[in-house]
């Protein structure tokens, strides 16, 4: 995928915060999702699809575990299927199969150093919070949430607009970073300047890509604009 040059914010308030989401961003676990969904649903007769994972990503839990339960037909409360999903993901990062991807520690390191930052994350609160403690990054986040925590998953914009909240600014004066198709089209829709990191695995579609202010190759390439981003001036509109 060809790398946008574009450095400039989408909005011209000054850049005051930064919310990231965590899966792909700061750790490699898509390909764990889509192996623990796939695993919950073979038990119950279906074989789970590209299709299936592409439907879910960016759900929040209590949304993906309902779908779960219907395409496969289980008996299983949707809370029981949501935790028989999480078990399997914690466990994973138990196995040391859940790792911080290049460049995240220093991204994060970096740039809570001069912004306070957020995270904004379809996974549930109990692995949000593993994540971090276990990597050592919590003390870097000034607020976290679970898009289990507000009224709708990625793409619509609760949980980003809520980690904007939760910071102490509106969603204009910050920045976010994302990989995912909805998760862009969340930050996007909550009037965010979004950093796209591709997932070259699970690749976001082309309109999402198109709404980002940045495509960027690595997350060096994240934090170096971020960096930018926070440090730039605030251009005013012609006729300001």
């Amino acid at each position: 995928m060809t790398v946008s040059q574009v450095t400039e914010p989408r909005s011209t308030d000054q850049l005051r915060a930064v919310v990231f989401d965590m899966d792909g961003v700061l750790v490699e676990s898509e390909h764990l999702w889509e192996r623990m969904w796939s695993r919950y649903t073979a038990r119950h007769g279906h074989e789970w699809s590209s299709a299936d994972t592409s439907t879910v990503q960016g759900m929040s839990s209590p949304e993906w575990s309902a779908y779960l339960g219907r395409v496969c037909g289980s008996p299983e409360p949707v809370s029981e299927i949501e935790r028989a999903v999480v078990d399997d993901m914690i466990a994973a990062l138990d196995d040391g199969e859940i790792q911080l991807l290049d460049g995240a520690r220093e991204m994060v390191t970096e740039v809570s150093a001069v912004a306070p930052i957020a995270l904004a994350s379809s996974a549930a609160r109990r692995l949000i919070d593993a994540v971090l403690d276990r990597n050592g990054l919590t003390e870097h986040f000034a607020a976290t949430v679970s898009s289990a925590e507000v009224p709708r998953g990625k793409p619509s914009p609760d949980v980003y607009a809520e980690a904007a909240e939760r910071l102490g600014h509106t969603g204009s004066e910050c920045a976010a970073v994302e990989d995912s198709s909805n998760g862009i089209r969340a930050a996007h829709a909550a009037g965010m300047s979004v950093v796209a990191i591709p997932n070259p695995a699970y690749p976001p579609k082309p309109d999402a890509v198109e709404s980002a202010t940045v495509v960027a190759e690595s997350l060096s390439h994240v934090r170096r604009t971020l960096l930018s981003m926070l440090s730039a001036p605030v251009v005013e509109s012609e006729g300001a």
